[in-house]
């Protein structure tokens, strides 16, 4: 079957992903996105304090900056299980410290600490914005969270080559000193939780009711098409909204046929990947446990129902990988060489860092050829240990066989990222042919 043959129109898929990319410049903002996506689909949110009572048909619950969602039929049997489809909504970067705003030769600085692995350099020059959540006392005294987001406000000044002649032979960043965004100047005006009020989702609010925040550096440069023929696509934050569009649009595209299957099919969308997991959103948290035992507690399913029912699970977690890099090559595995156009990959590890074993390939292999798309193998060069996913973390909490996969980019974890067009079209195909298989 001719790869691609049957995938969504490659140019519509990354138009719209590009859109979704720049509705999300945080994690935050990525999860409601996506909410208000479902939302218009027909889904209706179940808020996590009040009880469950009809969990049949379309929901979705938010906690923080993660998102999960499901089709659960009526009349769904007993041990009937789960096919899941996690990825995550946070990209490496920088966060917001506490009592951010600083002053320095004329300059306004914000404080920040590095969040996860980015590539430093690539965040140099590049003009930036402030997104994320705010937590303020609302007017009955009771705190309250809202979205904030400026435009173009900051930049990371790299030094001149003329006061570093060495620059080019070796640039050595210190994250304390070297890469605090510059935001405005002046002698005045430092106060970036001010910025920030002014910019509040909804209308500006007092500064000095702000109680916390949790706000990023993003990339304001918009998604692009590249290319000869505009077969490549450069966008901020691919790793991995890749996955979370993917998988959203597959649930909202095969939610009607979903609605008359014989499985729940879930949307897990976590935060804090690339920080480990380890957080109350997390993967390696308790929010998708937590769903799937009040999904059972509703759907009457006693105890031993419920294992059943996570034993003829299914999870793919769908999360960027890695193309040959043409000018380093001898970077990869030597056979294993995943190229742009060429199909998703899957992703696999001896040492169980992605979760991939040889029947979840199987399963995959099934998906794909369901999807009419031809699909590549990933396998780290012997010299470079791979990273990991949140497959092994669901895998171990659950039980559930887990498969990793994703979109091949070049420059994971760069404030810009590169894809092929076909391959995040073929992505949205699997991602339906597997919640629908």
């Amino acid at each position: 079957m001719a790869a691609h043959e049957t995938s969504p129109d490659p140019r519509s898929v990354v138009a719209d992903l590009g859109r979704y990319v720049t509705d999300s410049p945080s994690s935050y903002h990525a999860a409601r996105a996506a909410a208000a996506r479902l939302e218009a689909a027909g889904f209706t949110r179940l808020p996590e304090e009040e009880p469950w009572q009809h969990v049949h048909g379309r929901r979705y619950v938010l906690r923080d900056g993660a998102l999960i969602a499901w089709v659960a039929p009526h009349g769904v049997p007993a041990g009937a299980g789960f096919r899941i489809l996690g990825a995550h909504t946070d990209s490496p970067g920088f966060k917001l410290k506490p009592r951010p705003g600083t002053s320095a030769h004329g300059w306004h600085q914000a404080g920040v600490e590095v969040y996860g692995g980015p590539l430093l350099n690539s965040w140099l020059d590049r003009d930036l914005r402030l997104a994320g959540r705010l937590v303020v006392r609302g007017e009955d005294g009771t705190p309250a969270e809202v979205l904030t987001a400026t435009g173009p406000v900051a930049r990371i000044p790299q030094l001149a080559i003329h006061l570093d002649r060495e620059a080019n032979k070796g640039l050595t960043l210190d994250r304390q000193q070297h890469l605090q965004p510059v935001w405005g100047a002046g002698a005045e005006g430092a106060d970036v939780l001010a910025l920030l009020a002014a910019h509040a989702e909804g209308g500006p609010v007092d500064p000095e009711r702000v109680l916390g925040h949790d706000v990023v550096l993003a990339d304001t440069q918009e998604p692009a098409l590249l290319g000869a023929s505009g077969e490549l696509f450069a966008s901020g934050r691919l790793d991995n909204l890749s996955s979370v569009h993917a998988g959203l649009t597959a649930l909202v595209r095969e939610a009607e046929a979903l609605e008359g299957g014989r499985r729940i099919a879930v949307l897990a969308a976590f935060d804090h990947e690339e920080i480990g997991s380890g957080t109350r959103s997390g993967a390696a948290g308790p929010f998708l446990e937590d769903v799937l035992v009040r999904l059972a507690e509703a759907l009457d399913r006693t105890p031993a129902e419920h294992r059943r029912a996570l034993a003829d699970s299914v999870c793919l977690s769908a999360d960027a990988g890695h193309l040959v890099h043409p000018n380093y090559a001898g970077h990869h595995d030597p056979v294993n060489r995943p190229e742009p156009g060429a199909g998703p990959l899957l992703k696999l590890n001896a040492d169980q860092r992605y979760a991939t074993d040889a029947v979840g390939a199987g399963i995959w292999a099934a998906a794909c050829e369901r999807a009419g798309v031809a699909h590549q193998q990933f396998v780290s060069n012997n010299r470079i240990p791979c990273g990991s996913t949140i497959g092994p973390l669901t895998a171990t909490r659950l039980g559930i066989r887990t498969i990793d996969a994703g979109i091949g980019l070049l420059s994971m974890h760069s404030a810009r990222e590169l894809c092929h067009v076909a391959d995040a079209a073929a992505l949205d195909a699997v991602a339906g042919a597997f919640l629908t298989g």
